[in-house]
């Protein structure tokens, strides 16, 4: 079976099911964050509210992140306003990520071009000439007490207040979301005072470190892909390059298949309600191998890319 006619055949977008997707995880967001709100004196209830509203936070992220490639909804302006709409509730302005993102699509996998992705990877000959002080800022930042909690704060409540990149894509569009974002928190407060706001921030800061989860495991596990050109290998970069997880329908489902990297990576069209039936209606000889839990987690103990073995492998031993 040839792949790219497989999935070309999901690649309809459907507005029904869009707005099911969009609608749906706004009421599951706002739902959350009330039950959150008005039952904070009762913590058992409140931290599982403030749980499901992290993961409709993922959700909203990973629906923003479709609208910019133009995959949720039929038509292109639906796409932009509905990306634009979500981009307060994301933290991320909408026109600089969607630049940004597929600027990283461009370069999946090329060593040459790093600066394109989300999580920096050096190889092992760069670590091997680094001196002391770039080797030991590089070991904090790839610690994931380091990287997925202060990452997370630093990212969506730092970073992207001014991404890189926005000077070139859209100045106007980052100040004005950042405007919004003040309103909304302003509008919050007065509904439900400073205690609303600090549980708004705790659970999107909760959304946050499973979102840098989520994205080191894309392409940050022991056989991805990397390359120089002229060897680099799109279609391979794409497929071996970004990860398949497999945590279960239910997690698909919560953070709306993003967890199907490498289908997307190799065809961005596919709606993200789409995703799952795409890949899993693969023939086994083109089904790729499925990252479980219990691996994800190693992955996060691989920090180097090796270029002779052709493989993420952890520090080397000693105290280098």
């Amino acid at each position: 079976m040839d792949l790219r006619a497989h999935t070309r055949k999901f690649c309809v977008k459907d507005n029904r099911l869009a707005a099911v997707s969009y609608f749906g995880t706004f009421v599951v967001y706002f739902s959350a964050l009330y039950v959150a709100i008005t039952q904070m004196d009762h913590w058992y209830v409140m931290a599982p509210a403030g749980v499901v509203f992290a993961f409709a936070a993922v959700r909203l992220y990973v629906l923003q992140h479709d609208t910019g490639h133009h995959s949720l909804f039929e038509t292109r302006w639906e796409n932009e306003v509905a990306g634009h709409v979500l981009s307060p509730f994301t933290f991320a302005p909408f026109e600089v990520m969607k630049q940004n993102h597929n600027l990283h699509h461009s370069n999946i996998g090329n060593l040459e071009h790093r600066e394109t992705g989300e999580i920096h990877t050096m190889t092992v000959a760069e670590w091997t000439r680094a001196d002391p002080t770039h080797r030991l800022a590089y070991r904090l930042y790839r610690n994931p007490l380091v990287l997925v909690p202060i990452g997370a704060a630093f990212t969506y409540f730092i970073r992207y207040r001014w991404p890189k990149n926005t000077r070139q894509f859209g100045m106007v569009g980052v100040l004005l979301h950042n405007v919004t974002i003040l309103v909304l928190l302003y509008v919050l407060y007065r509904f439900s005072g400073i205690a609303g706001v600090q549980i708004w921030l705790i659970f999107s800061f909760l959304g946050g470190m499973i979102g840098v989860f989520l994205v080191y495991l894309q392409h940050n596990f022991e056989d991805t892909y990397w390359d120089r050109r002229p060897d680099l290998n799109p279609v391979e970069a794409a497929l071996v390059g970004s990860s398949c997880l497999d945590f279960g329908w239910f997690f698909d489902m919560m953070v709306a298949n993003i967890t199907l990297h490498d289908i997307h990576h190799f065809n961005a069209r596919i709606p993200s309600y789409r995703l799952r039936r795409c890949h899993y209606s693969l023939p086994p000889e083109l089904a790729p191998r499925r990252i479980k839990f219990p691996e994800a987690l190693r992955a996060l103990t691989l920090k180097l890319w090796d270029e002779e073995k052709k493989r993420l492998v952890p520090f080397p031993k000693g105290l280098g």
